[in-house]
């Protein structure tokens, strides 16, 4: 099996190619490949129409009646099928699904994915430029297009938190300046850009002299703030939090990157969008984050999709803002669209309801056909993502909080997701504060080597009761060590476990390991199938569902890898203590007061 090469725009303009294309396209030569006998989905005028497709190497060549041409060195029987351009996915973490680029490949493609754009922060917060680099060397192997984008925030929230690395202007601009770098990830540092904060100004507009992509992350904002926020540059989002928000900011006219990831905002979504005359040009779709046991059975951008149809939104419209929209979006001319002189790359669908793909063609090459891949797909060496737990064992005590007196007043955070500030009264036992009813505690240890590793304990409310603790490595998006739990010692047991795996995430109770999910590639991903990642995280998700019990739509799984993302507004633990971008208060511990 062969390997199709994925190349810039460029490549397409050969004038060797494009005489062969204009050739095939006038009947003076044979086709390369003709796709025969399907209904094309036409994502400029809305049509179902019957039409054959011509292709040169990587290029369509012509799209034409059905049986117009025979001539061909191989034929692909599309009766009864829809052609659509390849899915583009213009928001997504690799990283999220535990595995390494290259499975992520095998997984996506069979689907009908054939472009995503990459944003791979979590290597970048973990291992640095060096895990930036990584990213690209492993993208440029792939027949699958990874369009790899220069994180704009490592760390996310500069001063209350620290990461393995930290990107100023200058290292933003020498990424951008890559060839392999498609442009600046999403700006999540939202206060630092609407402030006019020197820091983000200067990696704001590093994006912008480069002439790539800037991207973007508005969770909450609106008014005067999003208006401040575009006029930076920042040109794109995909934190909606309702239909109010999806409209307020298609409105505003940022391009919307429609997230998955949130199953239970989507029937809005889709009722708000069905109440427009048209599909926006602006609204695109992209997964954000996908788990490994739900991209093993529904997929990628592929599911986002079926989701939105099933929920009501006409195929047409699903299938326009997953190719079209989203090549205008990235600056890809090549891509998004089925028509003569575009990048051949087309999915054959069985139906536009499944959406199954029967075959998938990328950069003019048949990659897959019924789900099974026709190429080889090529690893790369974990290299500069080994190692990356530079922590000693800890113990029990390390997860209490030392207080003196009688009881004491505690600063809580209140609330997954949309956190705020709370207090809560505690008794001292033993020189220790006694977790009151209905508190959960939640510590986070610097693992990366830039700072004192003793675990930052604070406390939580609205995240029930635990009877264990829960350590991950997987912790948006400083991605330092952070357990969860109803007591000190099965705390500590959790996370010497993944102290000593290397990273990844443990349950534990009455003391023993109940599941561990080891992730030694930068505590994030393991070199392993996507069927054996899967499978461990299930169990480790099962895991969990014994300890606590889950309260949708906040109080879930995933709330545990999110709930130190520190640029977002409210109240979070990091290493550093419990802090607030918002008001920048920061409390090394969360004793208000003893007596």
């Amino acid at each position: 099996m062969s390997r199709p090469a994925v190349r810039e725009p460029d490549d397409l303009n050969a004038p060797a190619l494009r005489r062969e294309a204009v050739a095939a396209a006038r009947g003076d030569r044979p086709l390369d490949i003709l796709i025969s006998g399907g209904t094309l989905v036409d994502v400029v005028t809305g049509e179902r129409r019957a039409a054959d497709i011509g292709l040169v190497g990587p290029l369509i060549a012509s799209v034409h009646a059905q049986g117009a041409r025979t001539d061909a060195k191989t034929v692909i029987d599309a009766a009864g099928t829809f052609l659509s351009p390849g899915l583009i996915d213009t928001h997504m973490h690799v990283e999220s699904s535990m595995v390494t680029p290259a499975e992520y490949a095998r997984a996506v493609l069979p689907r009908g994915v054939t472009t995503v754009c990459w944003d791979p922060h979590e290597f970048g917060n973990v291992v640095g430029l060096d895990g930036v680099r990584w990213a690209v060397e492993a993208a440029e192997k792939l027949p699958l297009r990874l369009l790899v984008l220069a994180p704009s925030c490592v760390p996310s929230a500069p001063g209350i938190e620290v990461a393995g690395a930290d990107f100023d202007a200058d290292k933003i601009a020498e990424m951008l300046s890559w060839p392999g770098i498609a442009g600046l990830a999403e700006v999540m540092n939202m206060r630092g850009v609407i402030d006019g904060d020197p820091r983000m100004a200067g990696i704001v507009n590093a994006g912008l002299q480069s002439g790539k992509l800037v991207c973007g992350h508005a969770r909450g904002l609106k008014d005067a703030d999003l208006a401040a926020s575009m006029a930076a540059g920042v040109a794109s989002d995909h934190e909606l939090t309702s239909a109010e928000d999806l409209m307020s900011k298609l409105r505003a006219g940022l391009t919307i990157e429609l997230r998955g990831s949130h199953d239970h905002l989507l029937p809005e979504f889709v009722t708000a969008l069905n109440g427009l005359p048209h599909l926006p040009q602006t609204l695109t779709l992209c997964t954000d984050d996908v788990f490994p046991d739900d991209l093993l059975q529904a997929g990628g951008l592929d599911d986002v999709l079926r989701r939105l149809i099933r929920y009501g939104l006409s195929p047409d419209w699903a299938l326009r803002a997953a190719t079209l929209n989203a090549a205008m979006r990235l600056k890809r001319d090549d891509l998004g669209l089925i028509a003569a002189g575009r990048r051949a790359d087309i999915v054959v669908f069985d139906d536009l309801e499944s959406l199954r793909a029967r075959h998938v063609i990328a950069n003019g090459t048949l990659v897959c056909s019924h789900g099974k891949l026709r190429v080889e797909i090529e690893d790369t060496a974990a290299g500069a993502l080994a190692g990356s737990m530079k922590l000693p064992a800890l113990t029990a005590d390390d997860f209490r909080i030392r207080a003196e007196g009688r009881r004491v007043r505690v600063a809580t955070i209140d609330q997954p997701r949309f956190t705020r500030w709370g207090e809560m009264e505690a008794e001292i036992r033993d020189g220790h504060v006694v977790l009151p009813e209905g508190g959960t505690l939640i510590a986070v240890a610097h693992r990366h080597g830039k700072a004192d590793s003793r675990p930052k304990v604070g406390i939580l409310t609205g995240w029930g009761h635990w009877r264990g603790a829960l350590a991950t490595t997987v912790s948006h998006d400083s991605h330092n060590l952070t357990v969860f739990g109803g007591n000190p010692e099965d705390m500590a047991v959790a996370a010497n476990a993944l102290i000593a795996a290397g990273g990844g995430m443990a349950v534990v109770s009455g003391g023993k390991v109940d599941a561990l999910l080891p992730l030694p590639l930068a505590g994030l991903v393991a070199d392993a199938s996507l069927e054996e990642v899967a499978a461990g995280f299930a169990n480790l998700r099962e895991a969990a569902g014994r300890i606590v019990d889950w309260n949708p739509p906040y109080l879930v799984f995933k709330a545990v890898v999110g709930a130190t993302l520190a640029c977002n507004a409210g109240p979070h633990q990091t290493d550093v203590g419990i802090c607030d971008v918002a008001t920048g208060k920061v409390l090394t511990s969360p004793i208000l007061a003893a007596e």
